[in-house]
């Protein structure tokens, strides 16, 4: 493990910290525990990720990605409720919108750290593969967003502006299952 990529999970867990203590409105002191604590549980996470990578590269290169699908999915519930709150009434444009800059960042950050692919050889082919992946990424994204929204609704008495924002992040992850596999197998390949 570089310490690029202690660095990297470090400021990526510094930014999901401080968006999720703006989106959650968390008090002061759970904000400062989590910006001491969570660190630290980054590189760890990031470490024994490294470890069994030793085994099998594909963990310590999953770790990197979770850490960026982290990240972005924090930036995609932050986008979303800043379009939102700028009176973008239409929903599904809103969700479309975030889901496409936060897929940027994830682009990048697996591009860059995850898979470290560097160089501008084959950029086309990538961009094109890239693109492919992400409009599938994002039918799988508004797919489950839409269902969790408008067919399944509330559940467990959960309030709906809750559910909306549980709802973005179900579809994220959806979205990024299918992102690594295609980033993996297909854009990054070596």
């Amino acid at each position: 493990m570089k310490i690029i990529d202690i660095i990297l999970a470090i400021l990526c867990t510094e930014t999901v910290v401080f968006l999720l203590g703006d989106i959650l409105k968390l008090p002061l002191y759970l904000t400062i525990l989590a910006y001491l604590l969570f660190p630290i549980l980054s590189v760890v996470f990031l470490f024994a990720m490294y470890l069994i990578g030793k085994k099998a590269i594909l963990a310590f290169q999953a770790g990197k990605h979770v850490m960026i699908g982290g990240l972005a999915t924090v930036v995609d519930l932050k986008m979303f409720e800043v379009l939102l709150a700028l009176a973008l009434r239409n929903i599904l444009l809103a969700k479309s919108i975030s889901f496409v800059i936060s897929t940027s960042l994830k682009y990048i950050g697996n591009k860059h750290w995850a898979f470290e692919r560097h160089g501008n050889e084959g950029i086309k082919k990538e961009m094109v593969q890239f693109l492919a992946i992400t409009v599938i990424g994002l039918s799988i994204d508004l797919a489950v967003f839409y269902y969790s929204t408008k067919i399944l609704g509330p559940q467990f008495a959960v309030p709906p502006s809750i559910w909306v924002k549980t709802s973005v992040i179900l579809a994220a992850v959806a979205a990024a299952v299918w992102n690594f596999l295609g980033y993996k197998l297909l854009v990054f390949k070596k």
